[in-house]
């Protein structure tokens, strides 16, 4: 155990995630330089990868914080590069989908392999109890952060 306090400690953590972020956002600027997109079109592609289904415009915007029409533009910007496709959505003909095309999946993957392993080499230390505390930990501040955004949009 630690000999630091509680407030020592959540400082800590706290400072460790403000570091993380900002390295974070640094490789993410790099990888999407590296495809030659935009940091955001890096974004919302990785975000429908991770989707269950095809989303709306509409749900990109809320996924990527952007307004309907820059998320159209979005959407728009990754048809053109390759990156999504659209389709009509079968249950309601006024809305089309968008999924992750196809054409530059390798390309997008390929990249993602040599950051894959370093992240997943990062963990390899971890027990499984302390990788499910780490999980936790990554859902509840990102739940906050959400929150948080939309409190300051609001605002």
């Amino acid at each position: 155990m630690s000999n630091r306090t509680r407030a020592e400690l959540l400082a800590a953590v706290t400072a460790a995630a403000r570091r993380h972020h900002a390295a974070y956002t640094l490789f993410s600027q790099a990888l999407a330089d590296r495809l030659g997109l935009h940091q955001t079109d890096l974004q919302c592609v990785s975000l429908l990868g991770l989707e269950p289904r095809p989303r709306t415009t509409g749900e990109i915007a809320k996924l990527t914080g952007l307004t309907s029409g820059s998320a159209t533009r979005l959407v728009d910007r990754l048809e053109r590069a390759g990156l999504v496709e659209r389709s009509p959505d079968i249950h309601d003909r006024r809305k089309m989908l968008v999924s992750p095309a196809g054409q530059r999946a390798p390309e997008v993957a390929a990249a993602w392999d040599a950051p894959g392993r370093a992240f997943a080499q990062a963990l390899d230390d971890f027990t499984d109890e302390e990788l499910l505390v780490v999980e936790r930990y990554l859902q509840r501040i990102t739940q906050v952060g959400s929150e948080q955004a939309e409190r300051l949009q609001k605002e």
